[in-house]
């Protein structure tokens, strides 16, 4: 009788331990992950293995690259479906998306941006990318007429590894560059509405060799944004997420860590 007392309390005890570790990881935000032009969903993949090991629920939006306001309709929607805080992280063209996505949704408890455009009202990728020299971008791309009289913009393959991923080893990039999605030009062109990193604390990191947006631009927009935590990769190129991926989750659970 005593046994079974004792293998009775064994139990319960273990099952209060694991329940609260369930509400442990429960409390825990959802990190959602977007995308930039040039990319797509599985370039978050290390970076997505760091963070659920550490018990995270991550989703990688598949951003549609057509139009700021569009694909942060497309993002915010998947934001209204999250039971709980939300972490929204943005790669490139991805940190327009997610800064007028987070617009009005009250469980976005921080902003990441990775490489990544942290706007204002009014301005767009193009214009934040111009405004200190450093881009090689232009000279890299590849129009591909659309049927409605609009492009959609590719890096040339032969090109990818040194302007997108100059960090990563050649043969990941080869397959970077082959299954890289397209942008339309309108988009980097489209202005933003809203500025949320106004409202909402946000945190940056970029390479210093990044040559899609000038270092200094990603300096001067992380300073501009009161950046919570602002990280520089010594070298790091524009595919941070796959270069880097541990420095890129452990930023992002200092965001998901905040009080």
């Amino acid at each position: 009788m005593r046994n079974f007392i004792r293998l009775m309390t064994l139990g319960a005890s273990l099952a209060l331990a694991a329940g609260a570790s369930a509400q442990m990881a429960d409390n825990k935000p959802t990190i959602v992950l977007v995308h930039g032009a040039f990319a797509e969903s599985s370039s978050w993949n290390g970076v997505i293995a760091k963070l659920e090991k550490h018990g995270y629920r991550t989703i990688a939006a598949a951003n549609p690259l057509r139009g700021v306001a569009s694909d942060a309709a497309a993002v915010s929607s998947i934001i209204g479906s999250i039971d709980g805080p939300v972490i929204l992280v943005g790669h490139s063209y991805g940190g327009p998306v997610i800064t007028e996505a987070a617009n009005g949704k009250s469980n976005v408890k921080a902003l990441v941006y990775v490489a990544g455009f942290a706007p204002d009202a009014g301005e767009s990728s193009l214009s934040l990318s111009g405004k200190f020299p450093g881009s090689t971008l232009g000279e890299a791309l590849l129009p591909v007429a659309l049927p409605d009289g609009g492009q959609d913009l590719y890096i040339q393959p032969d090109k990818f590894h040194g302007q997108f991923a100059a960090d990563v080893p050649a043969a990941e990039a080869r397959l970077m560059a082959a299954t890289q999605r397209p942008v339309a030009k309108a988009a980097l062109t489209e202005p933003s509405r809203t500025a949320s990193w106004k409202t909402i604390p946000s945190y940056a990191i970029y390479g210093s060799a990044d040559r899609n947006i000038p270092p200094a631009v990603m300096k001067f927009m992380a300073e501009r944004a009161h950046s919570m935590k602002t990280v520089v990769i010594e070298g790091g190129s524009h595919a941070l997420a796959v270069s880097h991926p541990g420095e890129v989750a452990s930023i992002i659970e200092d965001a998901a860590k905040a009080e």
